[in-house]
């Protein structure tokens, strides 16, 4: 009786031949590259994803994102802060204030109202800026309300 072949003896057997027939090589050293390694995040961006629209993302930012309206001032208003430039044109030394100015967005029509408290070191009617001594200027269009906090 002829013993029975299993599968395992024949893997067995191929890969004894197919082993015997790369013995030359077999032993030999790992070869060395010959150009420096590409870094993993330069590679990765071969794969990124192709941006059809350059810029459209930025742009939908940009549109979704909100400003306010320039804010009217009534004549009383208009009034009370005139009062309160006519005393800090007066005054020779810094008075301590608080403001809300406008500041107008730079990309849309419209902007946003920001609070200040600070030292005023003088206001020039000419060109309508007050002028902190923290070196911050603001334009007195811009104001729609100021508080003088101390006066001497």
């Amino acid at each position: 009786m002829k013993p029975r072949t299993t599968q395992d003896d024949i893997f067995k057997t191929t890969m004894y031949y197919e082993l015997k027939s790369y013995t030359d090589i077999l032993l030999l050293p790992h070869p060395q590259p010959r150009h420096k390694r590409m870094p993993l995040y330069e590679r990765a961006a071969q794969f990124a994803p192709f941006a059809a629209l350059t810029g459209f993302g930025a742009r939908i930012c940009e549109a979704a994102r909100l400003v306010d309206s320039r804010p009217s001032v009534s004549a009383e208003e208009a009034r009370e802060i005139n009062e309160q430039l006519n005393i800090l044109i007066k005054q020779a030394s810094p008075l301590p204030v608080w403001l809300t100015y406008f500041v107008p967005d730079g990309k849309k029509q419209g902007g946003a109202l920001f609070e200040k408290e600070g030292e005023v070191r003088w206001v020039d009617p000419v060109a309508r800026r007050l002028f902190f001594t923290d070196k911050t200027e603001i334009p007195i269009d811009d104001i729609f309300a100021l508080a003088i906090l101390a006066q001497s």
